[in-house]
Formats: C-alpha cells, sequence, structure tokens
C-alpha cells in the first residue's frame, strides 16, 4: 500500500476525545466512516461521520479493556460500501503508547470480515487517542498485515501532525536552526514534511510562496494560469523585465526562484486554472492551501476544496479603494482561516452565491456575461483589483504568521479568536475575529473526499475533462 494517513476535524476530535476518556476511566470505542483521496503518492483517509458506541452496549469496558457488539457494524459497511468510503475504529489508551497484543488481535479479527463485505481493495484502519491527546494508526489489509499510518492530522484552531515513529527525522542543516530557535526542532520537522499549495502566484501569492520556502517547507504546489507582464513587474517578488518580455509563466517564475534559494523546498507547478480536475486532485493531497486570488467562484471553490478534503485554508484578500480624483479612499486586507466544519466564506458573507454565479458566467462565458450585464440580470464582479506591494507583503506575512501561530502555539491568546484578520492602513484599523457558527451548507460536506464529479462541481466530472 502507498503511505496512508489520517486526517479529522477539531470538532471531530473533540467528541473523541470526550467519548474515549470517560469519567469511569475504563476504554470506550468508536468507529468512523471516511472519505478517500486516492492518490500513487499517499492515500489519505478523511473523517467524514463518527458513530459513538455506546458504553452500555459493551459487554466489556475496564481501564485496559473494551469488548463492544459487532451487530452495530452492518448498517455502517453498507454505507461505506455504497459510498466508498474506509472504516477506522477508534479507542483510548492511557499510559500505554502503542497497540497492545489484545489490539493486534482484535484488529486481525475485525478488518478480514470489513474487507470481504467492503470488496474494493481500498484500504481501511485503526487508531489509538492516547490521554495526553496524541494520535497514532495503523492500516490492516485484508490478510491481517499491518502498515503504520505515516501521519494524523488534526484541523482545528491548532493544527496538529503526528508522524510515525518510522517517518524518520533528517539531519537539521545550518540554514534551519534559525527557525528552530525561533519555533522549536518540531515544528521544524513538520514544516519540512508539510505539503502545502499557493493558489494565485501573482501580488500576495508571491509573497507567500517566498516566506514558505524561506521557512524551508518541504514541498510546494502552485497554481496559476498565467503569465508575467510589464505591467505586473512591481507586484511579482523575484520577477524581471526579461521574465516579461519572454511571456513565463508565473509559476515557472516562482519555481526558478526557490530552486536558486537552494533550501531543498520541492515544487510542482500548474500553469492553469484551478478549475481543472488535474489540479484539483493536486491540491487534493496537500496538507494546508493558500488561497491568493481575487474571483469569488476561485474562493468558493477553494472553500469546498478545504471541505471535502479536510484542508486548513487561509484566503488573502486585498483592496485599494481610488476616489476617482487621483487620491486613495480606502487601503485594507483581510486573512481568512476557515477550517473545515467551522464557518466558511460564505457564512461569513465574503460573497454570495449570486456573486458566484456571476463570476463562474464571467470565466465560462464572457460575451454572455457581458450581454446579461447590459439586460440588467448581473450587477457584475471585479476582475481587477489594484495593489501595490507593501500592502501585499503586509498581508502575506500575516497569513504566514497566523499559519505558524497555529502550527506552534506561541500567542498568548487562544488561536479561536483569529479567525479572521481585517487591516485598513488608510483608516488604522486592525481586528480580529474568532470563527462563526457552523456553515450548513458547507457542513455536510466535511471528509466526502473523491467524489464524482469532484466537489459536486459538475465542470469538474471526469467525462467532461475526458471530452
Amino acid at each position: 500500500m502507498p503511505p496512508i494517513t489520517l486526517t479529522l476535524t477539531g470538532e471531530q476530535y473533540r467528541i473523541l476525545t470526550r467519548h474515549l476518556f470517560p469519567e469511569d476511566g475504563c476504554e470506550a470505542v468508536a468507529l468512523a466512516l471516511c472519505g478517500r483521496r486516492k492518490g500513487d503518492g499517499r492515500h489519505r483517509l478523511l473523517m467524514h461521520r463518527i458513530f459513538l458506541v455506546p458504553y452500555e452496549d459493551c459487554s466489556v469496558r475496564t481501564p485496559d479493556q473494551v469488548t463492544w457488539p459487532t451487530h452495530l457494524l452492518p448498517p455502517l459497511l453498507d454505507e461505506a460500501a455504497k459510498r466508498g468510503l474506509a472504516l477506522v475504529k477508534i479507542h483510548g489508551h492511557r499510559g500505554y503508547d502503542r497497540f497492545s497484543p489484545v489490539d493486534d488481535k482484535s484488529d486481525r479479527a475485525l478488518f478480514p470480515s470489513v474487507y470481504s463485505w467492503i470488496d474494493d481493495g481500498q484500504p481501511h484502519a485503526s487508531a489509538i487517542l492516547l490521554e495526553s491527546g496524541r494520535m497514532f494508526g495503523r492500516a490492516i489489509d485484508d490478510s491481517g498485515n499491518f502498515q503504520n499510518l505515516e501521519c494524523v492530522s488534526v484541523i482545528g484552531d491548532d493544527l496538529l501532525f503526528w508522524y510515525s515513529e518510522d517517518h524518520s527525522r533528517t539531519i537539521m542543516p545550518e540554514f534551519g536552526v534559525r527557525i528552530a530557535q525561533a519555533f522549536g526542532e518540531g515544528t521544524y520537522e513538520r514544516l519540512r514534511k508539510l505539503r502545502i499549495a499557493v493558489i494565485g502566484c501573482s501580488g500576495t501569492g508571491s509573497a507567500v510562496i517566498e516566506q514558505l520556502a524561506r521557512n524551508c517547507v518541504g514541498s510546494l504546489v502552485l497554481v496559476d494560469p498565467d503569465v508575467v507582464e510589464k505591467k505586473n513587474l512591481n507586484r511579482i517578488l523575484n520577477s524581471t523585465m526579461a521574465d516579461a518580455v519572454a511571456k513565463r509563466s508565473k509559476v515557472e517564475v516562482a519555481k526558478q526562484s526557490i530552486a536558486s534559494m537552494g533550501l531543498g523546498t520541492k515544487v510542482e507547478i500548474f500553469a492553469e486554472s484551478l478549475f481543472s480536475a488535474q489540479v484539483v486532485r493536486a491540491v487534493a493531497q496537500c496538507d494546508v492551501v493558500f488561497g491568493c486570488m481575487d474571483t469569488v467562484d476561485g474562493r468558493h471553490l477553494l472553500n469546498k476544496l478545504s471541505t471535502f478534503y479536510l484542508i486548513p485554508y487561509f484566503d488573502l484578500g486585498v483592496r485599494l479603494d481610488a476616489d476617482g480624483k487621483g487620491g486613495v479612499e480606502q487601503v485594507c486586507g483581510t486573512v481568512h482561516y476557515i477550517q473545515p466544519g467551522g464557518s466558511s466564506l460564505f457564512s461569513r458573507g465574503v460573497y454570495t452565491m449570486e456573486q458566484v454565479r456571476s463570476a463562474g458566467l464571467f470565466r465560462a462565458d464572457p460575451s454572455n456575461y457581458r450581454a446579461q450585464i447590459k439586460e440588467g440580470y448581473i450587477r457584475g464582479v471585479q476582475e481587477d483589483r489594484p495593489a501595490v506591494i507593501q500592502l501585499n507583503s503586509l498581508i502575506a506575512s500575516l497569513a504566514i504568521n497566523e499559519f505558524l501561530a497555529r502550527l506552534h502555539p506561541y500567542r498568548l491568546d487562544p488561536n479561536g479568536d483569529f479567525a479572521i484578520h481585517r487591516v485598513s492602513l488608510s483608516h488604522s484599523i486592525y481586528e480580529h475575529e474568532a470563527d462563526g457558527a457552523v456553515c450548513l451548507t458547507m457542513s455536510r460536506h466535511v471528509g466526502r473526499g473523491d467524489v464524482e464529479p469532484l466537489l459536486d462541481w459538475a465542470e469538474l466530472s471526469t467525462a467532461r475533462e475526458a471530452a
């Protein structure tokens, strides 16, 4: 099997913690149905729905053992088989930080039956939550062989990544020492293992890319369909007049710049739109995504991708309003942190579904879009937002620091208070807000993973891609 990971939301993690460590001190068990992101590089298990096995249904519950009734399984296995989901068994351990011989016997008895019921050859897993909060797990094949999960991650107010012991540490190079001094050796190690996507590689995007690479992130996936032009040389870091003359793609320029740093960051580039099944699949294999796009439909797609594939999403926006007389009325920017299962850009009022429709029409059918504006059916969307490098760099730095604060909680206030940052340079305002109410539109998609069409978005269907 390829490397396998398990990801869950912060709320799912809280639910499991409460159930698996009850006040009576005895063991408990839970089952989860997980979506998948299938890939050759790794196979991601994405927690979709949790079933808590009632304490009273267990025939044995002691501080070091639990026996639960398997008659609870058939409805879950039927659903998993129908929807292509994985089954994951989770139980808690107090004071024992590995799978026990009893666990080995139990898993070897259970999972061959699971494979005979769900005959698709895809992996299922067993996981343990420790009283300390750490999680680890293993996949079990249809013959009862074990493979450690490469990583278990929790996407909540904090970003938690626990790697298996056989995911060996690397020798820290000299350029990594200062990062380790600031954020700790553990944070540096996590940065080296992370795969991060940046969507949009122009103003804010190029500054985000620069800072991620300088912080020694292990791998970057860069997406932008455009080429460097003379008009944006003063906004794109590391771009040159020669790049503009040669019409080099923005992602190619960024990749070359990262390579010249020599800090070991691997780069995969896509000189195409985010609205591509190939690009969505690549981003869905990432651990974190930064959205540096102006378009409303692009933001909506990233919000859905974050929800389906349990990826933390940092959305960056800048705005410069001119007064039409040579002056400036407003210079401001925002950073939104989106965690799957929480509020969304839609529920926060960043855009409306009518704006998403308008933006999609502009992208797919510009002539029809202009006709509908003329006829009064569409109020219009901004096609280009002016920005300056100092504002872009400020918002990019704010986003990177927000990411680092969640990876290595260093501020005095809890991360939950910082879901939204707003800055106005013209009005001398800085404010931050906590996450809002759960977005009901997005929440039903949490952890669904691969579906057809991707993200329930008709434009991303494989049939359309093949055509």
